[in-house]
C-alpha cells in the first residue's frame, strides 16, 4: 500500500497526489491543466487519486490570497427562476453590508454540473459556498466527499449533522393554498408542480394533501397532480392545458408563481375566467405576481429573511470558531389573498 503525507495545515499537495498515482507533480500538473499531453491511462490514474484524496487544484492561489476571504458562492438551480434571484439579492445585500462578494452560479438541476461548481468554488479558495441542492434526495454528506474543506451552508434545505441550513416549511405553504381553496368551497383541485426531483415541489404537494386528509377528503379523489416539465410560464401552460383536456378543475395550486402565471393564460385562452371560473394560487409572492393580469393570490416565501440568515450562517461557518455548532433554521410561509381566488 503507497502511503502519503499532507501539508501541515491538513491540505492535499500536488506531490500527494502524485505520490498516491505513482507519476511526477509535472504529470499530475499537466493532467489538470494540458490533458492533452498526457495518456489517457495516465490521465485515469492522476483522476484517481484526485478524488481518492479530495484534491483541489489552487488556481490563482497568489492572486487570491487574501481577497479569496471576502468571497462567497452561491449555487442555486435555476438563474432564470425569479425567486432564486430574489433570494440572491437579499443574500448580496446581507454581504454587502459585512464587506463581502457574491459569486452566483447555476447547477442548472445536474448533479454532476452541481459537483463540478463545488470543485471550482473551493479552487478560487471561496470562504464559503450557500447551496441549493440540485435533487430532492441529495444527502448533505456528499458535499463533504466533494469539496472536504469548503464549508457549505444548505439553502431550503435540511442541512442534518453535516450542514448549517435554512429552509422555509414547504409542507405548511401546501397545506396553507388547499386550506384556502377549501375554505373558499371548492373541492375538485389541482396541483401544477415542477420536475419531480425538485424536493420543494414534492414537499409542496404533501402539504396539499395532507390538508385534504385533514379535512375529510381523499386525495385520490380530489387533487390531481402534475408534474410540468420545467419551472416557467410555458411549463405552467403545458400542464393546465393536460387539466383542460380530461377534467377542468375549481382550483388550481402551483409550486411556484411562474407556474401560476402559466396556468392563468392557458386557463383564460380555454375561456374561463379567473377567479369566477377557476381559482388560482400561486407560490413565493415574486414581484410580479401583486402586479399579474388578475393579481395573484400566493404563498409568500420570507425571502429578505432567508437572505439575511442564510448569510448569517456561512459567515459563522466559515469563521475559524473551533467550537462552532450546525444550526438550522426553519421560517414559516404565508399566505397573501390577492384577486385570483374567490367562494364558489
Amino acid at each position: 500500500m503507497t502511503s502519503h503525507t499532507t501539508s501541515h495545515n491538513g491540505q492535499v499537495r500536488l506531490r500527494d497526489v502524485a505520490e498516491r498515482a505513482g507519476v511526477s507533480a509535472g504529470t499530475v500538473s499537466n493532467t489538470l491543466n494540458h490533458p492533452d499531453r498526457v495518456h489517457a491511462r495516465t490521465q485515469a490514474l492522476v483522476k484517481e487519486a484526485i478524488e481518492a484524496l479530495g484534491y483541489v487544484p489552487n488556481q490563482q492561489a497568489r492572486m487570491l490570497t487574501g481577497a479569496a476571504s471576502k468571497v462567497m458562492g452561491l449555487v442555486v438551480l435555476d438563474v432564470e427562476s425569479p425567486f432564486y434571484m430574489e433570494t440572491a439579492q437579499a443574500i448580496e445585500r446581507s454581504f454587502r453590508e459585512s464587506g463581502h462578494f457574491l459569486m452566483l452560479c447555476n447547477s442548472e438541476s445536474d448533479l454532476d454540473r452541481e459537483a463540478e461548481l463545488l470543485r471550482m468554488l473551493a479552487a478560487q479558495r471561496v470562504r464559503g459556498v450557500l447551496l441549493a441542492p440540485a435533487t430532492a434526495d441529495a444527502d448533505p454528506h456528499q458535499y463533504l466527499d466533494i469539496a472536504r474543506d469548503l464549508p457549505v451552508v444548505l439553502l431550503d434545505f435540511d442541512g442534518g449533522d453535516t450542514h448549517c441550513s435554512v429552509a422555509v416549511d414547504n409542507v405548511d405553504g401546501g397545506r396553507l393554498a388547499a386550506r384556502h381553496l377549501l375554505r373558499a368551497g371548492h373541492r375538485k383541485l389541482a396541483f401544477i408542480g415542477g420536475p419531480a426531483q425538485i424536493r420543494q415541489f414534492t414537499e409542496r404537494a404533501a402539504g396539499a394533501r395532507a390538508e385534504l386528509i385533514d379535512a375529510g377528503l381523499d386525495p385520490e379523489v380530489h387533487l390531481v397532480e402534475i408534474a410540468a416539465s420545467g419551472i416557467g410560464i410555458q411549463d405552467g401552460h403545458a400542464a393546465a392545458e393536460e387539466l383542460l383536456a380530461v377534467d377542468p378543475p375549481e382550483g388550481v395550486l402551483c409550486g411556484n408563481d411562474m407556474l401560476a402565471f402559466g396556468a392563468y393564460r392557458a386557463m383564460t385562452a380555454a375561456g374561463l375566467r379567473i377567479p369566477q371560473d377557476v381559482s388560482i394560487v400561486g407560490y413565493d409572492d415574486i414581484n410580479v405576481a401583486k402586479d399579474w393580469i388578475v393579481p395573484m393570490t400566493t404563498v409568500r416565501q420570507p425571502i429578505d429573511e432567508l437572505g439575511r440568515i442564510a448569510a448569517r450562517l456561512i459567515l459563522e461557518d466559515s469563521s475559524d470558531d473551533a467550537g462552532h455548532v450546525h444550526r438550522h433554521v426553519r421560517l414559516r410561509p404565508e399566505l397573501v389573498i390577492r384577486r385570483s381566488t374567490a367562494a364558489r
